[in-house]
């Protein structure tokens, strides 16, 4: 067995590598860049190594330089984690020309599979069923068109080396196929140093699944089941769950086969995962094709440990140090549900926008586990740390397992709402409404799902009555618990010598009379079977009203609170009964009309500028590209115009809601 091993990641990957290797007693090496220099990661492990500037091509994408570390630290294996190196054959072949073991699959396997036109004439060849498409190189857009009108429409542009939802369009028409093709490129090699793009038939109402795989060095290979991945957005995960709630065991058997089948043609070992798309449609259980192999851990990786019991981490160091696998295929068992949820670094009440900035606050729900409901946090940052701009946004991943898909999905739920993150905006009320959503909680979903439930965008999670109530009254119980404060300080409140009791509360524009005693709350001359602590000061309450308990996060603002609970942000006014009347005389303060300027919705590299001053635009044009986290963001004209000046330059780094031009 190894004895030290160099861990070629950062974040929450190195992490969880960092925490298997010392369960195994194995020291550990971490890496980092400037901008990584007091991460979590770093202070885990037992040791660690600068290697270069913040951007990830000056340190994480050096080989060369982890390498070096390895050997001045005398690290005998290097772990890649996923992304960066992990999918680089020359990376894996550079690591065993210097005697260092790759904790990951032969570099021919990588090499055979990295190549997304290569990896499907393999499949095909290994008899795994392929999508319908053009497998060769294209050159240029006009090609790129041709082609597209003779797979027919939709299609679905792919950088061959891509992966993780990068380099990827979908053409409904010609149009889109001329808009997209050259972005696909530059995306392709951007992010992974090849800009060869493919084009393929999209598959309409089409399910991600994906099987994950685990192979010995002496011929052992065995599938662990699948995940559902099918709840995406821009093709990057965000949502997946072990098992699928479409998938029946012959159609498991099934795609279990033929991914073994293709792993043992390229000589495959370590863990490794075969991604899928499936038609919703069939019913026949034939109807999924090959997408692509990970030759790699995925990120998802932790709802098969819940559900099989098994160490993936752990796994992949034993094949690496050569020890066969300890289990059959007939011996995997799947046990109960498992879901996991990415904790994103955006905001989706601006569009998914990509938010960076100091965590102010970080508390994650705690984790535990019993018989019926487990719950993980699987992250690398601390209260305090930067979320960059260098780097993917992913500030944790939730993963919560019962018996029971409705149970582990109900886990979720709460799981969220105690979940703390302050400072950068973040996607967690998205992810409870998605939990919330009947049709995600009916499990028939599709890559489409977002795109089809939140075509105008997200608003927040619709609130019930019964919630309604509950935050009014929990609005109620924290302004008295303010205003007895207030009571305590000699002058707060003037000649009154008690808080006030009565109290109008407006919530999503409807109003309502809370009264607050001694011997309980009553709603709108209701009665509420309502508990809760809470001192000002505090940012989350437990509350239990009417039997059920809730999670708030809670916020002074002038005038009131924001309460966020159940995936919706609620802005709170709360008076006492007697000054409410006073308030529609206040005059309303009217925002200042910006239509006229191009605002930078992100912190970004402008990378493209397509107009200059005194062109014409017409709304919904084209006028700038910002790279932000790895991804390009088209901003276009909200109205029509003429350019009058330039703010900004391609090249430049950009500040959010930096002006990058004005219209006249």
């Amino acid at each position: 067995m190894f004895k030290k091993i160099l861990i070629a990641n950062r974040g929450e990957i190195a992490c969880r590598v960092i925490r298997t290797a010392r369960a195994m007693g194995i020291a550990t090496v971490a890496v980092y860049s400037d901008a990584d220099a007091r991460s979590p990661h770093v202070l885990l492990a037992d040791e660690s190594v600068r290697l270069g500037p913040a951007p990830a091509a000056d340190s994480y994408l050096k080989a060369e330089l982890i390498l070096l570390a390895a050997k001045e630290t005398g690290a005998d294996a290097i772990h890649p984690g996923y992304g960066f190196l992990s999918e680089r054959e020359s990376f894996a072949r550079a690591c065993a020309d210097a005697g260092i073991a790759f904790i990951g699959p032969p570099p021919e396997a990588i090499a055979a599979m990295g190549d997304k036109i290569e990896s499907k004439k393999l499949a095909r060849a290994a008899g795994v069923n392929v999508v319908p498409g053009f497998l060769g190189e294209i050159d240029d857009t006009d090609y790129a068109v041709r082609i597209a009108g003779e797979i027919g429409y939709p299609v679905m542009m792919k950088a061959s080396a891509g992966g993780g939802g990068k380099g990827m369009r979908l053409a409904w028409s010609e149009q889109d196929v001329r808009d997209g093709f050259e972005a696909t490129k530059r995306e392709g090699l951007a992010s992974f140093g090849d800009d060869r793009v493919f084009i393929e038939k999209f598959i309409e109402s089409p399910r991600h699944i994906e099987i994950q795989l685990l192979g010995d060095q002496h011929g052992t290979i065995v599938y662990l089941g699948e995940r559902e991945c099918s709840i995406q957005r821009r093709h990057q995960k965000v949502v997946e769950e072990a098992p699928s709630p479409f998938v029946t065991p012959a159609m498991r058997r099934a795609m279990g086969e033929q991914a073994v089948a293709l792993a043992r043609a390229v000589g495959y070992f370590s863990a490794g995962t075969v991604e899928l798309i499936v038609s919703g449609a069939d019913t026949s259980g034939t109807g999924f094709y090959f997408l692509e192999m990970n030759t790699r851990l995925q990120v998802e990786h932790p709802v098969t440990e819940e559900i099989t019991g098994l160490d993936l981490v752990e796994q992949m160091i034993r094949v690496a140090a050569g020890e066969p696998l300890a289990f059959t295929q007939d011996e995997v068992r799947l046990d109960g549900w498992a879901i996991e949820t990415r904790v994103y670094a955006e905001d989706p009440y601006r569009g998914f926008l990509p938010s960076i900035g100091r965590l102010a606050r970080y508390t994650p729900p705690q984790a535990g586990a019993d018989d019926t409901v487990r719950v993980r946090v699987d992250d690398g940052v601390v209260e305090g740390g930067e979320v960059s701009m260098f780097y993917d946004p992913m500030i944790a991943k939730l993963v919560t397992w019962a018996p029971t898909r409705e149970a582990a999905v109900d886990a979720q739920i709460g799981a969220i709402d105690s979940f703390e993150i302050e400072g950068p905006g973040t996607n967690l009320d998205f992810l409870s409404a998605l939990m919330q959503h009947p049709r995600f909680r009916a499990g028939t979903i599709t890559t489409g799902f977002i795109a089809e439930e939140y075509p105008d965008g997200f608003t927040g999670a619709p609130a019930g009555p019964a919630l309604r109530r509950t935050l009014a009254a929990t609005a109620a119980f924290a302004a008295t618990a303010h205003a007895d404060r207030a009571r305590r300080i000699d002058g707060q409140l003037g000649h009154r010598l008690s808080p006030p009791a009565d109290w109008a509360v407006r919530i999503d524009g409807a109003d309502h009379d809370v009264h607050v005693s001694v011997d309980g709350i009553t709603v709108d001359g209701e009665p509420l079977d309502f508990a809760a602590e809470y001192t000002p000061g505090d940012r989350l309450v437990e509350v239990e009203s009417d039997g059920e308990g809730v999670a708030i996060r809670i916020a002074p603002v002038p005038g009131g609170f924001r309460l966020a609970t159940r995936g919706a942000v609620h802005k709170v006014r709360v008076l006492p009964a007697h000054v409410a009347p006073y308030a529609r005389h206040l005059i309303e303060k009217v925002p200042p009309d910006l239509s006229r300027f191009l605002l930078a919705p992100m912190p970004g590299l402008l990378v493209r500028l397509d107009v200059g001053e005194g062109d014409r635009v017409e709304a919904g044009q084209a006028l700038a590209v910002v790279e932000a986290m790895k991804m390009e963001n088209i901003l276009r004209a909200g109205k029509s115009g003429i350019v009058k000046t330039i703010g900004a330059r391609t090249g430049d780094s950009l500040a959010v809601d930096q002006v990058i031009l004005e219209l006249e």
